[in-house]
């Protein structure tokens, strides 16, 4: 089985709706025996905490279920055990690449196999939540295709 996780900055926003996007649509294409999938910070800020409720409401309004969720960071030992590691953005990739030494070259922006997006914005700051949802479904998606 291969791990995949899906970082952000503090585990409550984008990573964590990833890891439930990434589910629904393994299941959807009868992958999720396949892949095991979690999400983690790359800070220490937010853990601990459950998803942020605006989060929650647009995860909740594309009928993507989640669960409750305890925000964890990112460890040597969750990297040692991925096969691909998936940032979404750049402040993402220099904290990570700070905390590990990507030896095995798995670290990489979301955003890879969809090229028209560079990054994905944090909707803490944007407010933007239900647009990350699209695009995370989007990127993730692609993602699928490509490494199933």
């Amino acid at each position: 089985m291969k791990t995949i996780i899906f970082v952000c900055h503090g585990n409550i926003c984008r990573s964590v709706a990833a890891e439930y996007i990434a589910k629904l649509l393994l299941i959807k294409y009868h992958l999720d025996d396949r892949f095991n999938v979690i999400s983690r910070a790359t800070s220490t800020e937010e853990i601990g905490n459950d998803i942020y409720p605006p989060m929650k409401r647009a995860l909740y309004n594309k009928e993507i279920p989640f669960y409750t969720h305890h925000a964890t960071r990112i460890s040597q030992q969750d990297y040692d055990n991925a096969d691909y590691i998936f940032y979404m953005d750049e402040f993402n990739k220099r904290n990570l690449l700070y905390q590990l030494n990507d030896y095995k070259k798995i670290i990489f922006p979301i955003t890879i196999y969809t090229p028209h997006l560079s990054q994905i914005d944090d909707p803490w700051y944007t407010g933007q939540f239900d647009e990350v949802v699209d695009e995370l479904e989007e990127c993730i998606e692609n993602i699928i295709q490509r490494i199933k």
